[in-house]
C-alpha cells in the first residue's frame, strides 16, 4: 500500500517539532502494513490515528487524519493533540472560581482539528508570501516553540492556551522584525513567549492595583484594565510594547491593550480571521482595506506605520 504525505504537510509537520517528520515516517510504514488501523472521524471519509509523542524526541502527541483508497493512502492533516486536563488542580480552581473555568471543558475534537488547519493554512500563506517577496521579514520569524515551553507558559499564566494560539506558537514562536517592522497589519509583531509572560504579569499587577482602589469606588466607577483570561499576543513592534492585541481565552476574540491602561478595545476578530485577512491582503493588495502592504528593501512594511522619512523608500504592492 502506497502512503503519500503531501510536501506542504511535510513542511507543516516540521514546524510542529523536530521529531514530527520522523514520527510521520514511522506512521506511514505502519499504515502501509495496516491501512485500517485508524478510526472513523467526524469528517466524511477521514480516518484518524493518534501518535504517542513520548515515543519520539521533540514530538507532541499527534492526531493524524488520512483517507484510504483501494491502492493508496493520503495523509491529509497532522495536528497536535490537546489534553483536556485542567491547568490547575481542583483546590486551585476553588480559590479562583472564574479563571479559565470554561477552558477546562474538553473541546470538540472536530472543531479543534478545523481550527488547527485554519491557523496553519493562514500562517502558511503569510510565510509563503514572505519567503518569496519579503525575505528579511521571513528571516526574522523565530522557529516554532517546543510543546514543553508552551506548557510551561500555561503553568506560569495559570490558564489554558487556546488551541489556535497553541498551534500558532508551534509554527512560529515570535517575530524579531524585518528591519524593525513586524509582519502583520500595522507592522505588529508576534510576541515571543518570554515577552508574553512579562507583559501578562505587568497587566495583572496593574489590575491588582485597580482592584485595591475599586473597593472604595461605586460599582459604576470601578476600573478594569485587564482580565485573567486575556493573553497578550501581538505588540506594536518587536521593540515597541506600548500597545498591542490580546486574545481572550474565554471568548476567542482579540482585543486591544495599551501600556497606558486606557479602556481596552474589542477587535471583533478571532485569531483565525485576523490571520486570514492578513494573508488575503498580501495576496490581493488592491482589496486591502484595513491597511496597505508594501516593501522597503526586503522587508514587508504596512502603510499605517510609514513616517515621512520612509515615504520615498516605501513601494506599495500591486496585484
Amino acid at each position: 500500500m502506497n502512503v503519500e504525505i503531501p510536501p506542504l504537510l511535510r513542511d507543516t509537520a516540521a514546524r510542529l517539532g523536530a521529531g514530527v517528520p520522523y514520527a510521520l515516517k514511522v506512521l506511514a510504514g505502519q499504515l502501509a502494513d495496516d491501512p485500517d488501523m485508524g478510526r472513523p472521524s467526524s469528517l466524511p471519509g477521514i480516518l484518524t490515528v493518534t501518535v504517542d509523542g513520548d515515543l519520539f524526541e521533540d514530538c507532541p502527541v499527534l492526531t493524524v487524519g488520512y483517507i484510504r483508497e483501494s491502492d493508496r493512502i493520503e495523509i491529509r492533516y497532522v495536528n497536535p493533540a490537546f489534553s483536556a486536563k485542567p491547568a490547575a488542580d481542583a483546590g486551585e480552581r476553588d480559590e479562583e472560581p472564574d479563571q479559565g473555568r470554561d477552558q477546562d471543558r474538553p473541546a470538540d475534537p472536530a472543531a479543534a482539528a478545523l481550527t488547527v488547519r485554519e491557523v496553519a493554512d493562514a500562517w502558511r500563506r503569510i510565510t509563503g508570501w514572505l519567503q518569496h517577496q519579503a525575505p528579511d521579514s521571513c528571516a526574522a520569524l523565530r522557529p516554532g516553540a517546543r510543546p514543553a515551553a508552551i506548557a510551561a507558559l500555561e503553568e506560569d499564566l495559570g490558564i489554558r492556551i487556546p488551541v489556535e494560539l497553541h498551534v500558532l506558537w508551534l509554527l512560529t514562536a515570535g517575530d524579531d522584525g524585518g528591519n524593525g517592522w513586524g509582519c502583520l497589519p500595522g507592522n505588529m509583531a508576534l510576541m515571543n513567549l518570554d515577552a508574553v509572560a512579562a507583559r501578562y504579569r505587568l497587566k495583572m499587577d496593574s489590575q491588582a492595583r485597580q482592584d485595591a482602589l475599586n473597593i472604595d469606588r461605586p460599582e459604576e466607577e470601578r476600573i478594569t484594565v485587564w482580565e485573567a483570561t486575556w493573553i497578550p499576543v501581538f505588540a506594536l513592534g518587536p521593540a515597541d510594547s506600548t500597545m498591542g492585541l490580546y486574545l481572550d481565552a474565554a471568548t476567542g476574540y482579540l482585543g486591544r491593550w495599551s501600556r497606558y491602561n486606557e479602556a481596552p478595545g474589542e477587535e471583533l476578530d478571532t485569531l483565525v480571521t485576523y490571520l486570514e485577512e492578513a494573508a488575503d491582503m498580501l495576496e490581493n493588495p488592491a482589496l486591502a482595506t484595513r491597511d496597505k502592504p508594501g516593501l522597503i528593501g526586503g522587508a514587508l512594511v504596512w502603510r499605517s506605520s510609514i513616517g515621512p522619512a520612509q515615504e520615498d523608500r516605501w513601494q506599495p504592492l500591486t496585484d
